[in-house]
């Protein structure tokens, strides 16, 4: 396991970095021709954060369905999210337009991640992931690529690697992007020429939009439908799966019969979720496994589905 040692005063007091540090930093210069010297200046001042060891090994999405739907699709982020829809309508036209991605959505996305802008994280990216990149053991080959896409990302933009906030897990922004997404599906939209998803909503709102459709959204198509069961057909849905692999014909075959019409041939995902006093049972459809390639979660991606459904009821 990593120690980061408290930082030292004065840089003649330099620190030195643990062996992990140093070989990424090592594999850095060699891979991407960095400076070892800046690199090491910037660790320097890296310090490790046990809140977020405390946080991640108990997200919220890991809550029963009943228990997220009532702290994430609320009266509040549903009347905030019908304001924001209402300033921003012109540039969600024209994302929704030129991708193919539902205004409602892109929206939904924005209010979970970051309530609208307004809650872009507190921790100090780079803190976080060498944290998660070093001192967790079941992630840490995704956050050291993770911190590896931040080090290109900051040279590639000119921002300071030791003053991006995020979150616990190292997203960046309005829309919560991790370093790789960042680097991969941001987009400008307002036309200064730089993808910028810290300060510019229509960067924000196009990258959004870029991003479900370069994993597959398909436009017009339903998200996700309830669904009815039989005893067999809830067997199928207590598998929870994620992909859809199985036409609505043959769950209906199995037990399962959509609430909403719906083509018989469109392929399926099957899932049940915790309500208060029971279970709910559930179709996911494409466009509901491309949300899940944002958070790997059906609570998150039904809540997307839920809170857009929402506030385009409000807004009509």
């Amino acid at each position: 396991m990593m120690i980061l040692l408290g930082c030292a005063a004065g840089p003649a007091a330099a620190r030195r970095l643990p062996v992990d540090i140093e070989a990424f930093i090592h594999a850095m210069v060699h891979k991407h021709g960095f400076k070892r010297q800046e690199l090491r200046r910037i660790f320097q001042d890296v310090q490790p954060k046990p809140r977020v060891l405390e946080v991640i090994k108990a997200p919220t999405t890991a809550k029963p369905w009943h228990e997220f739907r009532s702290i994430i699709v609320t009266r509040e982020r549903i009347d905030r999210g019908v304001k924001f829809w209402g300033i921003h309508e012109k540039v969600l036209e024209r994302a929704s337009a030129d991708y193919g991605i539902p205004e409602e959505i892109i929206v939904a996305t924005i209010g979970i991640e970051s309530l609208y802008g307004h809650h872009i994280g507190g921790f100090r990216v780079i803190d976080a992931l060498t944290t998660l990149a070093f001192q967790y053991p079941p992630r840490a080959d995704f956050f050291r690529d993770e911190l590896e896409e931040l080090m290109l990302l900051t040279r590639e933009t000119g921002l300071d690697a030791l003053r991006i906030r995020g979150s616990y897990a190292g997203a960046i922004g309005i829309p919560q992007f991790m370093p790789s997404s960042y680097r991969k599906y941001a987009k400008d939209f307002d036309g200064d020429g730089k993808p910028d998803l810290v300060n510019s909503v229509p960067d924000a709102v196009v990258s959004i939009a870029n991003y479900y459709r370069s994993f597959g959204w398909r436009a017009g198509e339903p998200v996700a439908v309830r669904a009815e069961t039989d005893a067999a057909g809830a067997k199928v849905a207590n598998n929870n799966e994620i992909k859809p692999r199985i036409t609505v014909a043959d769950l209906r075959q199995k037990g399962m019969n959509p609430l909403t019409p719906i083509a018989e041939t469109l392929l399926a995902a099957p899932f049940a979720v915790e309500a208060k006093n029971s279970k709910e049972y559930w179709l996911g459809l494409n466009n509901f496994y491309v949300i899940t390639r944002y958070n790997r979660s059906i609570n998150y991606a039904l809540a997307v589905h839920e809170l857009a459904k929402e506030m385009r009821a409000a807004k009509r």
